[in-house]
């Protein structure tokens, strides 16, 4: 096909899909009136020579209780669905992996050398404090424990012989020797029954017992790990959270933790302890939180994924199909005083069926959601229905996630 020929084609088609454009869609005649095409149109007589052939430009509805004529540009109000603002609170959602340790953990060692002679625990036994775990040869103990009641017995003795004799063959310096010598027996029989306390190895906490590396026969000392206790009737797990949270955390917020183990367990706890400085390094804050453990699921050492959920300021609160986009970026159509009016916004956090934003909104303004294709600032509005954000159909945002912030352990 010539060159021309494919032209003349291009202009009919353009030309037939302006009319169809023009005699079907309410929008056309402000659109083109904006662009200064619609008065070239009257000026040339094409409107009139459409007219003849029994084609007319379409109009919108008229709005109700509005003035007669088009909407819009045409002259009379755009009629337009609103929805109300409303004020919600910001929140932000930290995702760390944290590290969990018994709320006590103790490593039990002798309290003085020997070789073992008795062992009573196993791994995994249930313990309180004082409870027996193994014993130390004590042979020698015993001895001077003996030797200590017969020295102490003698001291006795002669002390009270010297009292009898006070006046008539005892002086009052011999009394007093005989009376030091008894407290003197009493500390070393205090001794030796400490020193044969001490071959006896006690649980120091209420616990599980680990592993028992010790038998009977081996030659321990006082830094010989006999075993271990674990005291995890609840789980302190430790992670990290960014600085420019700092403000927001304070014992007791609520947590959720699920072990990497086995996804889809949702663990409550709270926080428990927040480290007095921020990491140079990672720019953090070292956080501890407890989770219960009544049913001793959990072990020491386990890994966990952590979620925070930290509130933060409150904020107007738009339907997401308010949010229109222009070259200055995004902007909602507020109606005030039955008119439209442009208003810039900054999105701060999208959820499912709102869009939290500062901008100069007050609760319970209207915003425009639908009917905004024919607005102008500043032009006439008809209000036909009123909206609230968290009325609207949560599949008119799906997919709009929290703010979320992740991190993980140092």
């Amino acid at each position: 096909m010539a060159w021309w020929k494919q032209v003349v084609a291009s202009a009919v088609v353009a030309l037939a899909a302006l009319i169809a454009w023009i005699a079907w869609m309410p929008e056309a005649r402000p659109m083109l009136e904006r662009v200064g095409v619609w008065p070239v149109l009257e000026a040339t007589g094409t409107l009139d020579a459409l007219a003849a052939i029994g084609i007319t430009p379409a109009e919108a509805p008229q709005a109700a209780g509005g003035p007669g004529g088009p909407p819009g540009m045409a002259g009379g109000p755009t009629p337009v669905i609103a929805a109300e603002v409303i004020a919600t609170q910001r929140t932000a959602t930290v995702s760390a992996i944290g590290t969990g340790q018994a709320l006590r953990s103790v490593a039990v060692t002798p309290e003085a050398p020997g070789r073992l002679v008795e062992v009573r625990v196993r791994p995994g036994d249930r313990v309180t404090a004082g409870d027996l775990l193994a014993r130390l040869d004590a042979e020698a103990e015993r001895i001077a424990l003996d030797r200590a009641e017969l020295m102490l017995e003698d001291a006795r003795d002669t002390a009270v012989r010297l009292r009898s004799l006070r006046g008539v063959g005892a002086s009052d310096v011999q009394i007093r020797d005989a009376e030091r010598a008894v407290r003197g027996a009493e500390l070393s029989l205090a001794q030796a029954a400490l020193d044969l306390r001490r071959r006896d190895i006690v649980a120091p906490i209420d616990g599980i017992v680990g592993f028992v590396p010790a038998e009977v026969g081996n030659q321990v000392t006082t830094a010989s790990e006999i075993t271990r206790i674990d005291d995890r009737s609840v789980l302190l797990v430790s992670f990290l959270v960014p600085e420019r949270h700092v403000r927001d955390l304070a014992p007791g917020t609520a947590i959720v933790a699920q072990p990497l183990g086995s996804f889809g367990t949702d663990l409550d706890g709270q926080i428990r302890n927040i480290d007095s400085r921020v990491q140079v390094a990672s720019r953090s804050l070292t956080v501890e939180a407890e989770i219960a453990n009544p049913d001793d699921a959990l072990r020491a050492g386990m890994a966990f994924a952590i979620s925070v959920t930290l509130p933060g300021e409150m904020l107007p609160a738009v339907d997401p199909l308010a949010i229109q986009w222009g070259r200055e970026g995004a902007f909602v159509w507020a109606v005030r005083d039955e008119t439209s009016v442009r208003v810039p916004v900054r999105i701060v956090q999208r959820t499912s069926n709102s869009v939290l934003v500062q901008a100069d909104l007050e609760t319970g303004d209207l915003v425009v959601r639908e009917g905004v294709q024919s607005l102008r600032d500043g032009g006439p509005v008809a209000v036909r229905d009123t909206v609230r954000p968290d009325e609207v159909d949560e599949g008119a945002a799906a997919g709009a996630p929290l703010a979320t912030v992740t991190t993980s352990e140092g």
